[in-house]
């Protein structure tokens, strides 16, 4: 008899389009499995993969403004991911980095989670997220800081609720470790390198592609690049779009957001990618390299396995890490690349995107699947 497969997410949304949301894609894509979310505005939507598909919600899906951001409902989001009712999967698997992984199941039932990393706001972003929301300040403050207080307790609390752990890279493993005392297999999230058309010339200008928000750092390369003088264009739109162009020099071009054809066809054109978040894994930087586009990175967290610097792997090297996120070290770095750009090979740069493919990922990921079921099975066994 087959399996009954249930996949659960977060949010769907037209605005969530990040790494997350393409791992459900490519599940979905050989895995025959109902969907559940906390609120879904995507099977609605006919631009959308699950259009007119069915996915179960919760209570939020009706909470005013929950289209634009159900974030803003905090406190409310583990009670909400629990009244998912479950009971009549086989295997349970979710899509996690926030509240996805607390599902309730029962002890038949497998639950494999891959996770985008543990809730950012509650561990190590946690003293960000209060230094630059206003909901950290004064006496609020104070309250907020109790309830990521509780959110952290019922994050190691549901972490148990999972038989299987699966991370992004192996930055986020360590996270999870460092979080729930789990171990957690390496399976890369799946790219779609076949998008991104190589291109061996390259034109005078640098790019970077992000939405333009605060841990991205966006501000502080267009502060780096108003020292340097030389092009470049930002593509993205965000709250910090106004600041941002404020900012820009008149060697800095910011385009906002842009369909997928414009951004493909700058980053393939680009010199190099410059990309200073902090990322658990960071698929923008593959995207550039499947383009043979260099990238020049802030070297922590998922870059550090996506990225061959240059000064380490010579010919073999993919673009060149800086390893402080300040105006000087994007300076220092850009200046470096200049100087090692002859020695990065279009066509290593592109191979080496290549092994973040999505057939990778897939043949990872469903044999990972099986060996779990399968030890899964005999731990029921009686």
């Amino acid at each position: 008899m087959a399996l009954k497969y249930a996949l659960v997410h977060e949010w769907l949304t037209p605005k969530a389009t990040g790494g997350s949301e393409l791992v459900v894609q490519e599940i979905l894509k050989h895995i025959d499995a109902d969907v559940y979310a906390l609120i879904d505005f995507e099977s609605t939507n006919p631009e959308s993969y699950l259009f007119k598909r069915t996915i179960g919600t919760t209570f939020l899906q009706h909470f005013p403004l929950a289209r634009s951001g159900v974030q803003k409902y905090l406190p409310f989001l583990p009670l909400a991911i629990e009244q998912l009712d479950l009971r009549g999967y086989d295997v349970i698997l979710s899509s996690s980095h926030a509240v996805a992984k607390g599902v309730l199941t029962g002890p038949n039932q497998l639950h494999v989670c891959y996770c985008h990393a543990p809730m950012r706001y509650a561990w190590d972003m946690t003293f960000d997220y209060l230094q630059n929301s206003t909901a950290g300040q004064g006496v609020p403050g104070w309250l907020t800081r109790y309830l990521l207080h509780r959110l952290r307790q019922w994050d190691v609390l549901s972490a148990n609720r999972v038989d299987y752990f699966i991370a992004n890279s192996h930055h986020t493993a360590r996270r999870i470790w460092r979080c729930y005392r789990r171990p957690a297999e390496v399976i890369y999230p799946p790219v779609a390198t076949d998008r991104f058309h190589f291109q061996a010339q390259k034109q005078d200008f640098y790019v970077t592609v992000s939405r333009l928000v605060s841990y991205k750092k966006i501000a502080l390369i267009v502060k780096a690049f108003n020292q340097l003088g030389k092009p470049l264009v930002v593509i993205g739109g965000g709250p910090e779009l106004k600041q941002i162009q404020q900012l820009a020099q008149p060697n800095v071009q910011i385009l906002g957001w842009q369909p997928d054809t414009v951004v493909e066809q700058y980053m393939a054109q680009a010199k190099a990618f410059v990309y200073a978040a902090f990322e658990d894994f960071g698929i923008a930087p593959v995207e550039a390299q499947a383009c043979g586009t260099p990238v020049i990175a802030y070297g922590l967290g998922g870059t550090l396995e996506t990225v061959r610097d240059v000064k380490q792997y010579g010919e073999m090297g993919t673009g060149l890490l800086f390893y402080e996120q300040t105006e000087a070290a994007i300076v220092d770095a850009v200046k470096a690349f200049e100087q090692y750009q002859s020695a990065l090979n279009p066509d290593i740069v592109r191979s080496h995107a290549l092994s973040f493919s999505p057939s990778i990922f897939q043949d990872r990921y469903q044999a990972f699947l099986e060996r779990c079921y399968g030890e899964f099975q005999q731990h029921i066994s009686p």
